[in-house]
């Protein structure tokens, strides 16, 4: 009887909408529920990874369909990649910020989208305005974003003006990046006040570039040019040698950036 009585109480915070204890979810495999917001979700299979919540990188497999005809508009299993992303900072539709962060590493699940939880009156191609949209997704894995090397009691090194390098990891036998040379770089950046701006690190997929002839800023081109393979450091970069007194998007004029960079691989 108790037994019984735990799970009717389970089943009535379930259906008041939302979300379910992880710990038991196979309980609820195979129905389908819905959130105070719309959404509709069904769990397929119960993962027992970790839980993704706000703030997490995710990386989430998924097949794309319109509710009316199942009409496919978007598939990562055809690309044979997961599509990465930060969950809770709307990178993403609301419906999956919602949905993605009611599952499990393992869980596979089927979210029903309501338009308004997904690209409303815009027309997106193969998604007309005004969808319900269908996700079939696979959570793949959980990580925590990048945050700042740790280089307490790390030397600066002086490079030029407008450009000093601080050492986190060396590999006296890696490959040295040089000019002309194509390499490939993950990266996180950040503004004086420690804000992140950017980072391939949270997007799960490194920089490249041919270095030397100006396809990025002259503090990289520079900066990158110090490292081999394997290395870590700390690139600290005046704005001369950033983007100037015009900025760009998301950088202001005159800013003076530190990039905190590893040097995957080069060719």
């Amino acid at each position: 009887m108790k037994t019984y009585q735990l799970w009717v109480l389970a089943a009535l915070i379930l259906s008041s909408c939302k979300s379910f204890d992880k710990v038991s979810s196979s309980d609820y495999v195979g129905k389908e529920f819905q959130t105070e917001s719309g959404l509709k979700y069904t769990i397929h299979r119960a993962g027992k990874g970790d839980r993704a919540t706000s703030g997490d990188i995710v990386k989430v497999h998924y097949a794309g369909r319109l509710l009316k005809d199942s009409s496919k508009f978007d598939n990562s299993y055809d690309r044979g990649a997961p599509f990465q992303f930060e969950l809770g900072k709307g990178k993403v539709i609301k419906g999956w910020d919602e949905g993605i962060a009611m599952l499990n590493v393992g869980d596979s699940a089927t979210l029903i989208i309501p338009s308004y939880m997904g690209y409303g009156e815009k027309n997106m191609g193969k998604i007309p305005p005004n969808s319900d949209l269908i996700f079939d997704v696979e959570l793949m894995d959980v990580s925590k974003p990048a945050v700042p090397f740790n280089v307490a009691g790390k030397d600066t090194i002086h490079i030029q003006d407008h450009l000093k390098i601080i050492w986190l990891k060396k590999n006296s036998k890696g490959i040295k990046a040089e000019s002309g040379k194509t390499v490939k770089v993950h990266y996180s950046g950040y503004f004086d006040n420690g804000k992140k701006f950017d980072s391939s690190v949270d997007r799960g997929t490194p920089l490249e570039f041919e270095l030397g002839i100006g396809r990025v800023i002259k503090g990289w081109d520079i900066g990158i040019e110090q490292l081999r393979t394997g290395e870590k450091a700390r690139l600290i970069i005046g704005s001369s040698l950033a983007y100037g007194s015009k900025g760009s998007r998301s950088i202001p004029p005159n800013a003076t950036l530190t990039f905190d960079v590893e040097l995957i691989e080069v060719n």
